[in-house]
């Protein structure tokens, strides 16, 4: 699988239903607020989770420091706190990522909890 879209599909419907294995509610895939996008909007014992889901073909470079830079997470939690303030203004949120690598060989899952945070 060598098309962007369709393994970013792929990887996110794998995130997916991780995230439910894992007993979190979804709440949204694709959230966007104007040009921003969270991939997974779900919940997880009291928080709301906003989730940056990154696959890959390969491991190589798979730090999330370099997959999810800085501008980048700002947008992640500006389209966020819009989804909070208008759903669930009560709940904190939480931001994750996930690294996908699947190929015909293999498939991980790598999830990394409080992986940025809102004080950009």
């Amino acid at each position: 699988m060598t098309d962007p879209k369709e393994l970013g599909k792929k990887g996110e419907e794998l995130a997916t239903n991780y995230l439910r294995e894992k007993g979190y509610h979804i709440h949204s895939r694709n959230y966007r607020f104007d040009r921003a996008e969270v991939d997974i909007i779900a919940e997880d014992n009291g928080f709301l989770v906003a989730v940056e889901v990154k696959t890959r073909f390969s491991p190589y470079l798979s730090d999330p420091a370099l997959l999810v830079p800085v501008g980048k997470q700002k947008q992640i939690i500006r389209a966020a706190d819009e989804f909070a303030k208008t759903s669930f203004p009560e709940k904190e949120t939480r931001f994750d990522i996930i690294i996908v690598i699947t190929n015909e060989k293999y498939t991980t899952i790598e999830h990394i909890v409080d992986a940025f945070y809102a004080s950009l």
